[in-house]
C-alpha cells in the first residue's frame, strides 16, 4: 500500500481503516504522513492515538512543505495535536521559522504546560531564524514553570542571547 493511500485511510471516518493505517505507519513511519499523524494523535479512538504517537516518536523531520499545515494545527482544540505540531515544527528547524509567531502565541497562551514547553523547544531548534520570539522567550524565563524557564534560557542561548 502506498503512503498516499495510508494517509487517506488515516483521515477516514471509518475506525477500522484509521486503526490499520496508524498501525502500518507506526511500523514503517513516513515523513509524508506527518500532518495526518499529528492530527491522528488527537483521534477519538485510543488505538488510533497510540499508533499515531508511536509513529510520530520514530518519525524524523517532516518536509518543509508541511510547515504551514503544522502551523495551523497549533490552534487545534486537542492538546496532543498541538504538542505534536510543535514537536514536528522543531524537527524541521530553521526552515520552519515562518511559524515562529504562532509558536510564540502558543508559548504565551496555551493552557497546557507540555504544549508551551514543546513550543519553546521548537523555537530553540530554529536558532537565529527565531529572533522574533526573543521577547516571549525572555518572559518565559521568569515563568513559575521551572522546565519552561530552563527551555526558554536554552532557546535564548541558541539565539545568541545568553
Amino acid at each position: 500500500m502506498d503512503i498516499s493511500q495510508l494517509i487517506g485511510e488515516l483521515d477516514s471516518a471509518e475506525i477500522t481503516l484509521r486503526r490499520n493505517a496508524a498501525e502500518r505507519l507506526a511500523l514503517a513511519p513516513d515523513a509524508a504522513a506527518a500532518v495526518s499523524l499529528a492530527r491522528a494523535s488527537g483521534d477519538d479512538d485510543e488505538q488510533v492515538r497510540e499508533w499515531a504517537v508511536a509513529a510520530l516518536e520514530e518519525l524524523g523531520a517532516p518536509d518543509a512543505d508541511d510547515v504551514a499545515a503544522l502551523g495551523e494545527l497549533l490552534t487545534d482544540g486537542r492538546p496532543d495535536v498541538r504538542y505534536w505540531a510543535a514537536t514536528l515544527l522543531g524537527r524541521v528547524g530553521e526552515p520552519a521559522a515562518q511559524v515562529v509567531g504562532a509558536l510564540s502565541c502558543v508559548l504565551d497562551a496555551d493552557p497546557e504546560a507540555a504544549v508551551r514547553q514543546r513550543a519553546v523547544w521548537a523555537i530553540g531548534q530554529m536558532g537565529g531564524a527565531a529572533v522574533s520570539a526573543r521577547h516571549a522567550l525572555h518572559l518565559a524565563t521568569q515563568n513559575g514553570d521551572a522546565r519552561l524557564a530552563r527551555l526558554a534560557r536554552e532557546a535564548l542561548a541558541k539565539l545568541g542571547d545568553d
